[in-house]
């Protein structure tokens, strides 16, 4: 029986619609072996999703998904197997909270000023007390009957360029990767095809940097992944000496259309993958180094 794993989950500490713990259970339902908690810009869901793994029977790795700035655009930096209780990572990641906590008052006054009357009160309700971003928002604006599933809300309100756009502060990639090596994670470049790079040559030339700057995988599998993008990540990782990771992308409830632990070529998403990291993360941080 193969061990299947997701190494990309997120919980209501960020924009997912479970509970770590509730999230934690739901993959050991699934039947998976281990799984990753990378909750964006945030590692405040870890102390109980480890918990409830231990409890459970189910490895829990303790992650984290940083949103980074570059000059395409954002990319998001996984960091796997981060020592969460690490304080400077603490410090980094509470300013990438106060921004997102800055920023949606601004949205809000956007909406309400093209005439949606929704509120940051019962935003912060639909959060469920964690950390408030636009996907909350975008089911405000779903249970007031301004759009018809969340990503209307990103394509009509929310996202780069829409009306109620509001952009807000990201570290660049080399402190991201910085962030991560020095809790000791593993970073990993999560969705690459979200770049929007337009050739393979550009891809492979932003990795190659972003290696030099301590990047340690990319991430092959993931749940919009085509076939050719995934043999063509799979390549790269060869070529440059990268590790290989995983994951859904799960959301629960914000985004229906994911399953935890199912995507392409699910049956290659097995623990030897999980293995490998443990082996690399020895590798490079010693015991007493």
């Amino acid at each position: 029986m193969k061990e299947l794993i997701d190494l990309h989950v997120h919980s209501s500490a960020s924009d997912g619609s479970y509970s770590p713990a509730e999230v934690v259970r739901l993959a050991k339902e699934g039947g998976l072996t281990a799984m990753a908690l990378t909750d964006h810009d945030t590692v405040d869901g870890l102390p109980e999703a480890v918990a409830a793994g231990a409890r459970l029977g189910l490895e829990v790795i303790p992650g984290v998904e940083i949103s980074a700035q570059f000059p395409g655009g954002t990319m998001h930096i996984l960091g796997l197997f981060v020592d969460y209780t690490n304080g400077r990572l603490d410090e980094r990641l509470a300013v990438l909270k106060q921004a997102r906590i800055d920023r949606n008052p601004q949205i809000i006054n956007k909406l309400n000023a093209l005439g949606i009357p929704i509120t940051m009160a019962r935003v912060e309700e639909i959060s469920g007390g964690g950390q408030v971003g636009r996907p909350h928002i975008a089911r405000a604006l779903m249970e007031s009957g301004y759009i018809r599933d969340l990503q209307e809300a990103f394509d009509k309100y929310l996202g780069w360029r829409k009306p109620a756009y509001v952009s807000k502060f990201r570290f660049p990639p080399d402190q991201a990767l910085t962030m991560i090596r020095e809790a000791k994670g593993i970073p990993v470049l999560a969705h690459p095809f979200t770049l929007n790079l337009g050739s393979a040559y550009a891809l492979k030339n932003l990795v190659v940097e972003l290696k030099g700057q301590g990047l340690a995988g990319l991430e092959v599998f993931y749940s919009e992944h085509t076939p050719e993008q995934i043999a063509l990540y799979l390549k790269l990782t060869q070529e440059l000496d990268l590790l290989v990771t995983g994951g859904s992308d799960y959301h629960g409830l914000n985004k229906p259309e994911i399953s935890l632990g199912s995507m392409p070529c699910q049956d290659r998403l097995t623990y030897h993958l999980v293995t490998a990291l443990k082996a690399w993360r020895r590798r490079e941080y010693p015991p007493g180094g």
